[in-house]
């Protein structure tokens, strides 16, 4: 392990290509965020023979081609990195965006609504008000370029469902733990489905074609159906800088 100025990275040979970094802190949050700003720094100084950074909640997997570089050489990088990473913030260069999701709750698109409600002890309506007033922090983008994001404030961690869906429709908003992610195109998921945003999250044909990014935040606002339909709702932007 080597120390930073948030705290300590762990750095782990990963079969003979990879390395898994990791921020072994007792708080999840500090783990979260720390991981997401050595990502950013380590992407920034991205060295020779480094092939792919694969994000995941609490961890970084770096790939390298061993033809290139070398496993010591990769670490000595990482940790290189590390001390050079800043306590908190985003990383230079890299603005943080809020954004407005508008969300339909409801027992259409959301199915599993009335079922997170009861696994709670809440009535539907509460577990769209603490939706609504969660702050959601994007962590990583997923698979498809699904956003990922902490933030629910729920009384005790959604389950996954025990039987995934096979198919759920883009912008369906999704909860699990203390995630909450959403759907950009067609697929599998065992995730909560508990509503649907009219907006489009990725568009392929655009320069920049996902609206989110790592350390942007997020912010749910129920809406009627009436209410989507009447924002003629396109490919989402963000309402302002975060603060």
């Amino acid at each position: 392990m080597t120390t930073a100025q948030y705290g300590a990275v762990a750095v782990e040979p990963f079969g003979d290509s990879a390395v898994m970094v990791t921020i072994p802190h007792a708080d999840q949050a500090i783990r979260r965020a720390a991981i997401v700003a050595f990502r950013d720094r380590f992407l920034a100084h991205r060295p020779p023979g480094v092939l792919d950074v694969v994000s995941g909640l609490e961890s970084l997997l770096v790939e390298f081609d061993p033809l290139r570089t070398a496993l010591q050489h990769v670490e000595y990088a990482v940790r290189l990195v590390a001390r050079w990473a800043p306590s908190d913030g985003p990383s230079p260069g890299r603005t943080v965006r809020a954004f407005t999701v508008p969300v339909v709750f409801d027992g259409e698109y959301g199915p599993d609504l009335a079922s997170v409600a009861e696994e709670l002890g809440l009535t539907p309506a509460e577990v769209i008000e603490a939706i609504g007033e969660s702050t959601f922090t994007i962590a990583l983008l997923g698979a498809a370029m699904a956003p990922m994001m902490d933030g629910l404030k729920v009384p005790r961690p959604v389950r996954r469902r025990a039987e995934p869906r096979t198919d759920v429709v883009p912008g369906s908003v999704m909860i699990a733990g203390t995630n909450a992610i959403i759907q950009p195109f067609p697929g599998p998921t065992g995730w909560r489905v508990v509503g649907r945003t009219p907006h489009t999250i990725v568009d392929i044909s655009r320069p920049d074609p996902v609206s989110f990014g790592p350390g942007d935040v997020v912010r749910f606002t129920p809406v009627t159906r009436d209410e989507a339909a009447a924002l003629d709702a396109g490919f989402l932007l963000p309402t302002e800088e975060a603060v």
